[in-house]
C-alpha cells in the first residue's frame, strides 16, 4: 500500500546550514545508510496501517518491508507473516480478503463465510477503512513530530531573528532600498518571527512581487521587491536558478524549549514542511518551477550518506524531512496510493455503493502508470546529477 517518496525540493532550510559542511562520503555508506532509514520509515507508515486495521478487527496476512521475492520472514501468533522481500524501496500489508498488496478485493470476497467476512479488510465499514488507509501516511506525519520535538528540546531548535545582516551588491534587496539593520515584520501579509520562514518564503517564490513590512529606527516601513533568479551550485554540485532576494543574517542559534513548547514548534514545523512541499509540487506541475528538482531514490541514497557525516542529529532530521515527504506523497489522490482509496471511499459515501470492479481496476492501471512514469522521471534527474547521463554522452561522443 506503500511506494517510496519522491524527495520534494527545498524541504527544510533549517538543517541546510549543516549540509553544506558535509564532505563527499563513500558509496557503501550512502547505500547502508538510505537503506537503514527507509526501512524504519516504510515500517512506521506500514504499521499504522497494521495497528489501525488489527485494533478494528481486520486479520492481516502479510506485513512486508519492500516486494518482490521474500528473503526472509516468520508468522506471529496471530497467523501474520512477517517479511523482509528483495526490493527494499517500500512496502505494503496485506489484509485477509485482498487480491494483492494494493488492497484490491479479492475474488473470493463474495464467497466469505460470516466469520470471515468479519475479519477481512472489505468487510468492514466505510469509516474503518478509510481509517485504517489513512493510518499510514498519518503515521509518518507522527513519526516526524516526534523526532522534531525530540531535537527542539535536545539540541534545540535553529533560531535566526529576521534581522538583516548584510545584503549583496546589485541584488533585488540593495534595489529596493532594504538595509542591514532592517528587521522583516511580515511578508504578503504573514508575520515573520525567524529568518528561516523569509528564507521559506523566497525559496517557494516563482518571479512574483513580494510585500515587505520592515521596522527600521522606529518605524515600520512597507517595501516591494521580487528576488532575483540566481543560479546557485548545490552541495552536489549541481546548478539551478533560484529566487534570491541577496540578504544574510548574523548567524543562527539553537534555542532549546521546553516539551510542551517544542511539541507545539514540532507540529508547526511539519505543517510547514507539508504546505511548502505542496506550493513547490503545485509549482512544478504548473510549470512555474522546474521538475529537475524532484529526486528519486538515488538522489535520497546520496544525501543519506552525506547526511550521515553530519552525525546523529543530522540523520534524525533528514529522517523526519523524508517522513513528512512520505506522508504527503501516499496522500495524493492517485489509486494505488493512499490517497486514490480515500478517493474511492469518498465516491463510495457520495453514491452510497462502491465503484464498480472495472473502474477500479482501470483507476488501479492508470495510477500505477502515473506512480511509474514519477519514478522514472526522478530516477532519470539522479543521474543527470550524479553526471551519470553526462558521462555516457561523453562515451558515445568519442
Amino acid at each position: 500500500m506503500e511506494f517510496l517518496a519522491v524527495n520534494l525540493p527545498h524541504f527544510g532550510s533549517w538543517i541546510g546550514d549543516g549540509f553544506d559542511r558535509i564532505l563527499s562520503v563513500p558509496g557503501l555508506q550512502s547505500v547502508v545508510t538510505f537503506l537503514l532509514l527507509l526501512t524504519i520509515l516504510v515500517f512506521v507508515h506500514e504499521f499504522g496501517h497494521y495497528y489501525v486495521a488489527r485494533r478494528n478487527g481486520v486479520k492481516i496476512d502479510v506485513f512486508s518491508i519492500g516486494f518482490g521475492p521474500e528473503l526472509f520472514g516468520w508468522y506471529d501468533r496471530a497467523g501474520t507473516r512477517w517479511k523482509f522481500s528483495a526490493i527494499p524501496l517500500g512496502g505494503y500489508v496485506k489484509m485477509f480478503g485482498d487480491a494483492d498488496a494494493t488492497s484490491v478485493v479479492g475474488d473470493t470476497s463474495q464467497s466469505m463465510t460470516p466469520e470471515e467476512l468479519a475479519v477481512s479488510f472489505h468487510g468492514k465499514t466505510l469509516a474503518q477503512r478509510a481509517a485504517v488507509v489513512a493510518a499510514g501516511p498519518i503515521a509518518n506525519f507522527v513519526f516526524a513530530i516526534i523526532i522534531f520535538t525530540g531535537i527542539f528540546a535536545t539540541v534545540g531548535q535553529p533560531y535566526a531573528p529576521p534581522v538583516i545582516g548584510d545584503i549583496e551588491p546589485g541584488s533585488a534587496a540593495e534595489q529596493s532600498g532594504l538595509k542591514a539593520g532592517d528587521r522583516f515584520l511580515s511578508i504578503d501579509g504573514a508575520g515573520v518571527s525567524r529568518f528561516e520562514e523569509l528564507q521559506q518564503a523566497v525559496i517557494l517564490n516563482t518571479g512574483r512581487n513580494m510585500a515587505l513590512v520592515i521596522a527600521r529606527d522606529g518605524q515600520e516601513i512597507a517595501v516591494n521587491v521580487t528576488p532575483h533568479l540566481t543560479e546557485t551550485t548545490d552541495r552536489f554540485g549541481n546548478v539551478h536558478r533560484m529566487p534570491m532576494l541577496g540578504v544574510k543574517r548574523n548567524g543562527v542559534d539553537y534555542v532549546r524549549l521546553g516539551p510542551p513548547q517544542a511539541f507545539l514548534h514540532a507540529v508547526r514545523e511539519t505543517w510547514d514542511l507539508s504546505a511548502g512541499g505542496l506550493t513547490a509540487l503545485g509549482q512544478i506541475i504548473s510549470g512555474q518551477r522546474s521538475s529537475d528538482e524532484l529526486s528519486g531514490p538515488l538522489g535520497i541514497a546520496k544525501m543519506s550518506g552525506e547526511v550521515a557525516e553530519g552525525g546523529i542529529i543530522s540523520i534524525l532530521g533528514f529522517a523526519a524531512l523524508i517522513s513528512v515527504n512520505l506522508g504527503l506523497i501516499n496522500l495524493f489522490p492517485v489509486p494505488v496510493l493512499d490517497g486514490g482509496h480515500l478517493l474511492f471511499y469518498a465516491a463510495e459515501a457520495l453514491r452510497g455503493k462502491p465503484l464498480g470492479p472495472r473502474a477500479q481496476e482501470y483507476g488501479y492501471r492508470f495510477g500505477l502508470a502515473l506512480v511509474l512514469m514519477l519514478m522514472v522521471l526522478a530516477t532519470w534527474n539522479d543521474l543527470v546529477h550524479m553526471k551519470v547521463i553526462q558521462f555516457f554522452k561523453g562515451l558515445i561522443t568519442l
